[in-house]
């Protein structure tokens, strides 16, 4: 069988971030989110932010697996229903949107998708949930989300529940993770199950038992699955069901 296609989606600059080529829009994506795709087995492609559920429908038709990536600035409040508490960059329309679309959709279709960090918390609004807005100014906490430590790092320990599939994966309940984040999920629709949570009570995964793979993790793989093979095993894992998923469609 051939290698499945999986989905990324990309950052995007609408002509005024100036570390993402200035006034010129820009696409933009961490060259690790292709390479742990390619090194476990699948073959990424980059989406384009196309608008409208007849087109995000379009593109699912035409993958096995969907990626939802992090790297980028928060999800505008109003979203999950609440007003902006903090002064912090919102995520461009355009990628909110693909990815907001593209997450009910795959939820509904049964499209395997993992989200990671920011990846997460889209996933979780797309279907109803809310996000903590500024971990250090509503979470009392010891804990450092956003390290300066680079993100090849590990930051701190997650306890994963023992009937989950992330425990399944990791073959462990704890595990100590990498960590570059100051928002986080708050709350999860009731067809999510929490599945990682840290000392403070900071959600770092979740899953959907009616899902055949809907994994949302806080930290950052990609940077980890090279060294750690528990990382590569998140990966390896979302490939084989985007295989499956390929196999069973006809691709």
């Amino acid at each position: 069988m051939q290698k499945p296609i999986i989905g990324v989606t990309p950052d995007f600059n609408p002509g005024t971030r100036k570390d993402m080529g200035g006034k010129e829009p820009t696409y933009f994506l961490r060259a690790r989110y292709l390479q742990a795709i390619q090194e476990t087995g699948g073959v990424p492609i980059v989406l384009p932010l196309v608008k409208g559920q007849g087109h995000h429908r379009q593109l699912l038709k035409r993958i096995d697996g969907l990626l939802v990536t992090g790297s980028g600035w928060d999800l505008a409040p109003e979203l999950y229903g609440e007003r902006q508490q903090f002064t912090f960059q919102r995520m461009s329309e355009e990628r909110a949107q693909l990815e907001l679309g593209l997450s009910r959709l795959a939820f509904s279709l049964k499209v395997p998708t993992l989200g990671i960090c920011g990846g997460m918390q889209s996933m979780n609004v797309a279907l109803g949930g809310t996000l903590i807005q500024d971990i250090p100014s509503q979470v009392h906490t010891r804990l450092q989300h956003s390290p300066k430590k680079s993100a090849t790092k590990m930051a701190h320990a997650i306890r994963i529940e023992p009937k989950s599939s992330l425990c399944r994966i990791a073959k462990k309940q704890t595990i100590q993770v990498n960590s570059s984040h100051h928002q986080s999920v708050k709350a999860v629709p009731d067809i999510f199950q929490v599945t990682a949570t840290t000392s403070d009570g900071v959600i770092e995964a979740f899953e959907a038992e009616s899902h055949p793979f809907w994994v949302g993790v806080q930290w950052h793989p990609e940077f980890l699955y090279r060294k750690y093979p528990i990382q590569k095993r998140l990966f390896s894992a979302f490939i084989r069901a985007a295989k499956q998923y390929g196999s069973q469609k006809g691709n």
